[in-house]
């Protein structure tokens, strides 16, 4: 599977730069997954450094605003690299763009064969193309290496009709179609990647990584978050109130 997450989430309390206990907590789960015996690729943002798609007020224009946020990721790639070694979980960071000092460039067969080896690859760098975010990455390379599933750990425990941090009354969705997703402008994804996961048939996976082991529950397949998928279903989603769900994880 294919674990997207936001450079946001590396940066804990601080809101900025990278934060020990975050990095920590986040490698946890990633060697978590990884001993269950399940192929893991990681898409690192770089939003906890700089987000290349805000640059406006310092005059840099959009795509050397969008380089330098894929410079970012590789940053927190590296964090995680050191983390997870730590761990005793090999691994493996490939860039987007020719970095030999640092990292592998990708190539596609080599990053299966690391999956097959059973290392942890750590894809930074996003698509190596400016206008084209880490969600997309994120999609892109679970096409490319034939994943099962895109994971994406947020700060919620999933899809929500409205922000459930402003409005208590907001719904989680339970399950959803890519399609649905897109139609409603859904923020489970950026919509390139859903649509990308859905002409590929890739179900994603939205949920809580702050929560310790979301991360195996959802590459169990336990009902963890909101699930994104291709096939029939009912006609009305299934949804929870916003502090039920919270409620229960």
């Amino acid at each position: 599977m294919v674990l997207k997450l936001s450079g946001e989430v590396l940066a804990g309390e601080r809101g900025y730069g990278l934060d020990p206990a975050a990095v920590r907590a986040v490698c946890a789960e990633i060697a978590g997954v990884h001993r269950l015996g399940v192929g893991v690729g990681v898409v690192i943002g770089g939003g906890n450094i700089f987000r290349g798609a805000q640059p406006g007020e310092t005059g840099i224009d959009r795509v050397a605003g969008d380089q330098m946020g894929m410079l970012a990721t590789v940053v927190n790639a590296l964090a995680l690299q050191c983390r997870l070694e730590a761990l005793g979980i090999p691994t493996r960071v490939q860039t987007a763009f020719s970095i030999p000092s640092f990292a592998e460039p990708y190539i596609r067969r080599r990053a299966v064969r690391h999956l097959e080896k059973q290392r942890v690859v750590i894809f930074a760098g996003g698509t190596g193309s400016p206008y084209f975010s880490t969600d997309t990455a994120a999609a892109l390379r679970a096409a490319e290496i034939g994943a099962d599933a895109v994971l994406k750990g947020t700060k919620v425990d999933g899809v929500y009709d409205k922000d459930p941090v402003r409005h208590p009354d907001a719904r989680r969705f339970e399950r959803l179609t890519h399609r649905e997703a897109l139609d409603r402008g859904l923020r489970v994804m950026d919509a390139t990647a859903i649509a990308l996961c859905m002409e590929n048939r890739t179900p994603i996976v939205v949920f809580a990584l702050g929560r310790p082991g979301n991360a195996r529950r959802a590459c169990r397949g336990e009902p963890v978050g909101t699930l994104v998928e291709d096939g029939m279903r009912e006609d009305r989603p299934r949804t929870s109130r916003a502090r039920g769900a919270r409620r229960r994880g």
